[in-house]
């Protein structure tokens, strides 16, 4: 039952990012409408779907604003495991892969000691 109550509420407690992210394009951005299709139409939006829609509406942004942004990012356990995967697919080393998405050399190897010393 406790399991239950604490998935409740953290159900509860995160934003509808697709509904967010609609409204933005319908009243801001209706021209991006076709390039957010395909990530607005999944029944859910991981952490990563959320970044990459970000970034195709609201495009580059000055690199002050997006050092504070990332400072606000928090990942999933799942966001995580992707962004390692994506890593091994198209075999980045660790500067690569935080460059590619916005982090830290130091993030990714904590991220990876992180995954093997649970063995996730």
């Amino acid at each position: 039952m406790k399991n239950k109550i604490q998935i409740m509420i953290s159900k509860k407690t995160i934003p509808n990012y697709k509904q967010i992210y609609t409204d933005i394009i319908k009243i801001k951005f209706p021209e991006k409408k076709e390039k957010c299709i395909s990530l607005l139409n999944k029944a859910d939006l991981s952490q990563i779907d959320i970044i990459e829609l970000n970034n195709i509406i609201f495009e580059k942004q000055d690199k002050e604003i997006e050092k504070f942004n990332q400072r606000l990012r928090s990942y999933d356990l799942a966001s995580i495991q992707k962004i390692l995967d994506y890593q091994k697919r198209y075999k980045y080393n660790n500067s690569q892969l935080a460059h590619h998405f916005g982090l830290s050399r130091n993030t990714v190897t904590k991220w990876k000691k992180m995954i093997s010393k649970h063995h996730v």
